[in-house]
């Protein structure tokens, strides 16, 4: 007796335990729409709820659940962690529809965990198709007619600037295949200053220091500074040495060598009263001013080169012939093709928007 009542004991325990572990793991199926008309869409809602350490999957229906029910998309299985981590409730969405009516059954989906098989319930969907009123046929209408969309300027941008643009590109073209056709050399006219010589650039100089009048405003050595730059810059000019980087006392000898001593005398006088005015303060008198001027004047005068009368003018412009080159040959070739391009592809969005337009 007390051997039969253990195994009883026993008995009922293994049943209890298998059902805390069959629990472990509960499996759910709903549909959010029993019923649907032919096309609709309804979503079957998986739900696996099982220990956060056991790995589930989840049924895969390439493209039907059943014959006439098409699976339309798969959603990415959401999860929620549930019991402070220690277990999760898996969710995945099916969306399917159908486009014959008929009431379907929709099996039990199975889902593996941990090598064991767990299953849904089983599901049911109506499929109705649309309701025909038979008796009253004419509330059904044909098909209507084409209509015409209205003409908006919007669209027609793009023909319009293509219209525009046309002859200008076309001219172009042209301008550009007479250019590569007739291959002539590319002539280039370059404008040509003729220099002026030194005692002319001088006296333009003397002339500008006059209009300023530097000295009548008590600004002598501002004037003085002036002119025996213009001076420096004539010997520079005149004689050949860099006159602008020696003292009044280095010029004066150097000239001595290259010119006689009484067109030089005037000159270091006006050197010896410019130094003054700019190392010593010195402030010479009115005549004096204009004495120095006229020195400078007449040294300029006194030892510029003679012109020769028999010299030819210097040319204003010269006139240079290049060969066109192969880099100017590819630029004209590719010019050529993008035009064409551009107006070959101009011809044919045009004549397609007039023949859209007017079919």
């Amino acid at each position: 007796m007390k051997r039969y009542l253990f195994l009883i004991i026993l008995a009922l325990g293994w049943t209890g335990l298998h059902r805390v572990n069959a629990q472990s793991v509960t499996v759910d199926a709903t549909i959010d729409s029993l019923q649907i008309l032919i096309g609709e869409q309804a979503k079957i809602k998986l739900q696996v709820s099982l220990d956060a350490d056991k790995r589930a999957i989840f049924p895969v229906y390439p493209d039907t659940m059943v014959r006439g029910v098409e699976v339309l998309d798969v959603a990415k299985p959401d999860t929620q962690w549930l019991n402070d981590g220690r277990r999760t409730l898996i969710t995945q969405e099916y969306t399917i529809t159908s486009f014959d009516s008929a009431l379907y059954y929709l099996p039990p989906m199975e889902v593996m965990v941990d090598t064991q098989k767990y299953y849904s319930k089983a599901l049911a969907l109506k499929v109705y198709s649309m309701p025909v009123d038979t008796l009253h046929p004419d509330q059904f209408f044909g098909p209507k007619e084409i209509m015409s969309a209205p003409f908006a300027w919007e669209d027609w941008y793009v023909a319009i600037a293509c219209v525009l643009l046309f002859v200008p590109f076309l001219l172009l073209l042209i301008y550009l295949v007479k250019r590569i056709m007739d291959n002539k050399p590319i002539i280039r006219k370059v404008k040509v200053e003729p220099q002026l010589p030194p005692h002319q650039l001088a006296m333009q100089e003397i002339e500008r220091i006059k209009g300023e009048k530097a000295w009548q405003k008590g600004m002598s050595k501002e004037y003085y500074t002036k002119l025996t730059d213009v001076l420096r810059a004539y010997i520079k000019g005149r004689f050949g040495f860099n006159a602008q980087e020696m003292t009044s006392s280095e010029i004066i000898d150097k000239l001595l060598e290259v010119n006689d001593k009484e067109a030089i005398n005037d000159l270091r006088e006006l050197f010896q009263t410019a130094d003054l005015v700019k190392f010593a303060k010195h402030t010479p008198l009115m005549n004096e001013n204009d004495a120095n001027l006229v020195n400078a004047i007449d040294f300029i005068n006194d030892t510029k080169e003679k012109e020769d009368e028999n010299a030819k003018p210097q040319p204003t412009e010269i006139t240079i012939v290049e060969k066109r080159s192969l880099r100017t040959k590819v630029l004209l070739g590719v010019g050529i093709a993008v035009l064409a391009g551009a107006l070959i592809w101009s011809i044919i969005y045009v004549a397609g928007e007039l023949y859209n337009y007017l079919a």
